[in-house]
C-alpha cells in the first residue's frame, strides 16, 4: 500500500514538472544577467506605448504626427526614470560610503584606548562615544550652513540648488567667499539629497573632531572635551572646510589668481586630517604632558600602551573605513574614478606601514615596533587622501613610502625636541600627513581628472607633470592657512574651556585614572590593577 502511495505521488511530480517545463512564459531565464534590464523596468507604460508604435500600420499624416507625440512622451518617461535611477544610484553609493566612515569611529576608539593605559579605558572610550553626537548637534545647528550654505546646485544628487547664499567680501576686484548663510537648523533645505549629503559630511566633520581626544588623553576633563566637540562641529572646522569645499576662496585661488585649480582636496587631508592635527598639536601643548612622562633633564619616559591587539583591531577598521572616506568623495557612484581612488587609498596605505616598519626597525630603533606600524597604515591613509584621484599607482605608492618615514620623524620630534605628549602620535598622523597629502597633491596630479573643477578648464596637473607651479602654490596656501587659522582657533578654544571649565583633571585624579573620578566607573570593573604603576617616577 505504502509503495503504490509512493508511485502515485512520484507520477504526480513528474506531472506538475512537465507542466511547468512547456508552459508558456514571458521571459526566459537568464542565469548569466546579459538579459535582464531593458526599458520596460525603466518605464512599463514607456515600453508599452513604443512597442504599440512599432507595431501600426496606419501611415498617414494624421496617425503619424500621433505617433511622433506619443513616442516624445514616451522617450520623455524613460528618460526620467533613467535619470532618477542614476540619483538613486548615486545616493546609495553616497550614504554606504558615509556609514563606513561613520564606523571608523568605531576605529578611533579603540586605536585610541589601546594606546592609553587601563586605568583611562571608560574614560577613552567615553570621548569617543560622545564627540560623534557633540559634534553632529553643532554641525546641525549652524556648522552644515556655514560650510555648504552657498555651494550651490548639488549637480549628482538630484540638483537642488537651495544652498545659494554666500557671505562674500571683494577686494582687488575679486570675490572671496568665507561662510554660507542658508540651511542653518537645516531650515529651508528639507530635500532628499541636501540630508544625505549632510549625513556624508557630518561623519568627516566627527573625525576631524574626534583626532584631539587622542593627543590630549589621559589627562582632558569630559566636560571640557565635550564642549569642544560642539565648537569644532559648529563653527571651527566648518569655517575652513567652506574656504575649501564650499566655494570659499581657498576654492578660486585658480579661478582669481591662476594657481591651478585652486587649493584642492578631495577626500580631506587638511579640511578634515590637518585641521584635526592642529587642534591636537595645540591642544597637547596647552594641557600639558602626562605625569611621569618627562624627567627633570627633559629626557622622555615610556608610557606604553595596555592593549597592542585593540589598537591593531582598530587600524584596520579604520582603513576599512577609508575606502569610504575616499571613494565616497566622488559624490556619484556613476563616476568610475572611484575604482582609482580605491587603488591609490590601498597603495598608499600598504606603503605607509611598509616605510614606517622598516624605518623604526633598521633606522630609529631596533625593532618593529607594532604601534608606529599601525600609524605607518594610518598616515599612508592621510597623505592619499588628498591626491588620491588625481594620481597614478606608482605616485600613490610613493606618496605613502614617505608618509611612512614622516610619521615616525615627527613623532620623535614631538616627544624629544619639542617635548610635547601625544600619546597616540594624533598630530604626526593626522597634522604632519595632511599638510603631505595637499603638497603630494601639488607635485603628482597627473593631468588626467578633474575638468572644469572649481570653474577651472582642463584637468588638475601637478609640477611633475608639467603642470608648472600653480596648484602647488595652490596647496601650500591652503596648508599654510589652516596651521594659522585652525591654530588660532584652536588656542582661542581652549583658553575659553579653561577659564569655564577647565581643562585638565587634578594631579591626584590623573595618577588613579580618570574612569572612576571622571565617568563614575572603572573601564575594567572586577580587575584589579597597579594603578600607580601604570605611571612611570619621574627622576
Amino acid at each position: 500500500m505504502t509503495k503504490k502511495i509512493l508511485i502515485c505521488l512520484l507520477i504526480v511530480l513528474l506531472n506538475i514538472s512537465f507542466s511547468n517545463t512547456f508552459a508558456q512564459t514571458s521571459r526566459k531565464p537568464d542565469p548569466s544577467g546579459v538579459s535582464t534590464g531593458t526599458s520596460a523596468d525603466l518605464d512599463t507604460g514607456a515600453y508599452k506605448v513604443v512597442d504599440t508604435l512599432a507595431k501600426k500600420k496606419d501611415t498617414t499624416v494624421a496617425a503619424l504626427n500621433s505617433s511622433v507625440k506619443k513616442l516624445a512622451t514616451a522617450v520623455s518617461n524613460v528618460a526620467n526614470a533613467d535619470g532618477k535611477n542614476k540619483v538613486a544610484i548615486n545616493l546609495v553609493w553616497l550614504l554606504i560610503a558615509g556609514f563606513l566612515v561613520f564606523f571608523m569611529q568605531a576605529g578611533f576608539a579603540l586605536v585610541e584606548t589601546g594606546l592609553t593605559r587601563a586605568k583611562n579605558v571608560g574614560h577613552t572610550m567615553a570621548m569617543n562615544l560622545f564627540v560623534y553626537p557633540a559634534g553632529v548637534l553643532g554641525f546641525f545647528v549652524c556648522g552644515f550652513a556655514l560650510m555648504f550654505g552657498g555651494v550651490g546646485a548639488l549637480g549628482t544628487l538630484g540638483g537642488f540648488d537651495g544652498l545659494n547664499q554666500e557671505f562674500t567680501v571683494h577686494i582687488l576686484g575679486h570675490t572671496f567667499g568665507l561662510f554660507g548663510t542658508k540651511g542653518f537648523f537645516m531650515n529651508g533645505v528639507y530635500d532628499v539629497g541636501v540630508l544625505g549629503f549632510f549625513v556624508f559630511q557630518a561623519v568627516f566633520m566627527d573625525a576631524t573632531a574626534t583626532i584631539p581626544t587622542g593627543a590630549m588623553a589621559e589627562r582632558w576633563k569630559f566636560a571640557s572635551f565635550a564642549i569642544s566637540g560642539v565648537l569644532i562641529g559648529g563653527l571651527i572646522y566648518p569655517l575652513y572646510g567652506n574656504w575649501v569645499w564650499g566655494g570659499g576662496w581657498l576654492s578660486q585661488l585658480g579661478a582669481n589668481f591662476g594657481f591651478g585649480h585652486g587649493h584642492l582636496d578631495f577626500a580631506g587631508s587638511s579640511v578634515v586630517h590637518l585641521s584635526g592635527g592642529v587642534l591636537a598639536f595645540v591642544g597637547a601643548k596647552m594641557i600639558g604632558p602626562r605625569l611621569g612622562k618627562y624627567n627633570k633633564d627633559k629626557s622622555a619616559n615610556a608610557i606604553p600602551g595596555h592593549n597592542i591587539p585593540m589598537a591593531v583591531l582598530g587600524t584596520l577598521i579604520l582603513a576599512f573605513g577609508w575606502f569610504g572616506f575616499n571613494s565616497g568623495s566622488t559624490f556619484a557612484g556613476t563616476d568610475f574614478r572611484f575604482a582609482v581612488v580605491a587603488f591609490n587609498t590601498m597603495i598608499a596605505s600598504c606603503g605607509g606601514i611598509l616605510a614606517s616598519t622598516l624605518w623604526i626597525w633598521y633606522v630609529r630603533g631596533n625593532k618593529p615596533d607594532v604601534s608606529m606600524m599601525c600609524n605607518g597604515l594610518l598616515a599612508g591613509l592621510v597623505a592619499i587622501t588628498a591626491p588620491c584621484a588625481f594620481v597614478t599607482p606608482i605616485g600613490g605608492l610613493i606618496i605613502g613610502l614617505v608618509s611612512g618615514v614622516l610619521v615616525v620623524e615627527v613623532t620623535l620630534f614631538m616627544e624629544k625636541k619639542l617635548r610635547i605628549d601625544d600619546p597616540v602620535g594624533a598630530v604626526a598622523v593626522h597634522g604632519a600627513n595632511g599638510v603631505w597629502g595637499v603638497l603630494a597633491l601639488g607635485l603628482f596630479a597627473d593631468g588626467n581628472y578633474g575638468d572644469g573643477v572649481n570653474g577651472v578648464k582642463g584637468t588638475v596637473t601637478g609640477l611633475l607633470y608639467g603642470g608648472g607651479w600653480g596648484q602647488f602654490i595652490a596647496e601650500a596656501i591652503g596648508a599654510a592657512t589652516n596651521i594659522v587659522f585652525i591654530g588660532t582657533a584652536g588656542w582661542l578654544m581652549f583658553k575659553l574651556l579653561d577659564k569655564l571649565v577647565g581643562l585638565r583633571v587634578k594631579p591626584e585624579v590623573e595618577m588613579h585614572g580618570l574612569d572612576l573620578s571622571e565617568m563614575g566607573l572603572d573601564g575594567y570593573s572586577g580587575v584589579r590593577m597597579d594603578k600607580n604603576a601604570e605611571t612611570p617616577l619621574s627622576r
